[in-house]
């Protein structure tokens, strides 16, 4: 590597947009870039709305209406052909792996070396359950980031050879205090609840049906919902089922989502399974205190029970109902926790992560 020329480094993500994964690629990125590296992004497909830094190769642009194979054959060029220019001191690769042979054309053609990173507790979404499989597709992998200590005991136990470490997802503190006070134009009390609807991971049924059996509809402490997909239709009509339509409001995506954040009572998060759920990050870094489900992987790394927010037994929806009574009636528990909000997350911060980062890179 020429000590001369400034570090190259490719973040490799879907999209710059919509997920926490592709939030702390973007995030890392302006650390990288401040730090002196040549930061690039490759991304894959949908849009980019995030703040980042760097230079951009999309190859959504490079698609056709149909997705031919001509199409895909000329997006694998193009991706072939910047590698080959760029010629990359490190390769970070924050994708599911859900199409194994483009996967393996990607991995033996593209990459000659990478590190990849484990953003899901669900870990077939980045590892085929097949041990030879996976071991061929990873042969290149220098090592694996995971960001949660769950994911890295699971990592470690299928890859014992590979150098394996923990660094949580980061937080730009400096972007966050200036965006969460954006004027939104919402004058009642509310909670909130963050995530995509195209499936029933976030399983906004439970939230739905434990607030309605909760105290907060009769105070009028309305309920908001961000987020887009395809059961939102079916999450407006069970809120109609429930009675408590008038109280919900689902407002979309929300491409700065920090106000929403630091104006609600609390944050809310029912998942089935997360990595390390942003959505109780930034939270918490909008001084705001959470609920949430004590899945397996995120929650109990990041809340301390009844200090910043409370953690609820996995999938209890009669527990989750009365964990948002509590945080409602009980005012001195309330402000104990939105008092520790913010210093409980500062460890998250995007030097400290960042500069874990520069350890396993040999660069700090």
């Amino acid at each position: 590597m020429n000590q001369n020329k400034a570090i190259k480094i490719a973040l490799v993500t879907v999209s710059l947009s919509g997920g926490g994964a592709e939030r702390a690629a973007a995030t890392l990125s302006k650390f990288f870039h401040n730090k002196g590296f040549e930061v690039h992004h490759v991304v894959f497909a949908g849009s980019i709305s995030y703040e980042y830094k760097g230079k951009v190769l999309h190859l959504e642009t490079l698609k056709d209406a149909t997705n031919s194979l001509k199409s895909r054959f000329k997006r694998f060029l193009a991706l072939k052909k910047y590698f080959k220019q760029e010629q990359f001191d490190y390769v970070i690769d924050f994708r599911v792996k859900e199409h194994l042979l483009q996967e393996f054309i990607i991995h033996q053609f593209i990459y000659k070396s990478f590190i990849q990173t484990i953003h899901s507790n669900k870990i077939e979404s980045y590892i085929p359950k097949n041990q030879f499989i996976a071991k061929v597709l990873f042969k290149n992998t220098t090592s694996f980031i995971n960001v949660s200590a769950k994911i890295d005991k699971k990592v470690k136990h299928l890859f014992s050879n590979k150098p394996s470490n923990l660094i949580h997802n980061p937080l730009d503190f400096e972007s966050i205090q200036i965006l969460k006070m954006e004027q939104i134009s919402i004058q009642e009390k509310y909670i909130l609840a963050v995530g995509r609807m195209e499936d029933n991971v976030k399983q906004f049924d439970h939230l739905l049906e434990s607030y309605a059996k909760s105290e907060l509809p009769s105070k009028n402490i309305n309920l908001i919902l961000l987020g887009e997909g395809k059961l939102k239709a079916k999450w407006i009509e069970f809120s109609k089922d429930l009675g408590i339509f008038e109280n919900v409001h689902f407002l979309g995506s929300q491409q700065n989502p920090y106000p929403h954040y630091h104006q609600a009572l609390f944050t809310v998060m029912t998942s089935k399974y997360e990595g390390f759920p942003m959505v109780l990050l930034e939270s918490l870094a909008c001084e705001t205190p959470v609920i949430s489900y004590n899945f397996e992987s995120g929650p109990s790394e990041i809340i301390s029970n009844s200090e910043n927010g409370l953690l609820v037994e996995n999938q209890n929806k009669l527990e989750l109902t009365n964990a948002m009574n509590e945080l409602v009636t009980n005012k001195d528990l309330y402000l104990h926790c939105k008092t520790n909000a913010l210093q409980s997350v500062q460890k998250f911060s995007l030097e400290t992560i960042g500069n874990q980062w520069l350890s396993v890179l040999n660069k700090k």
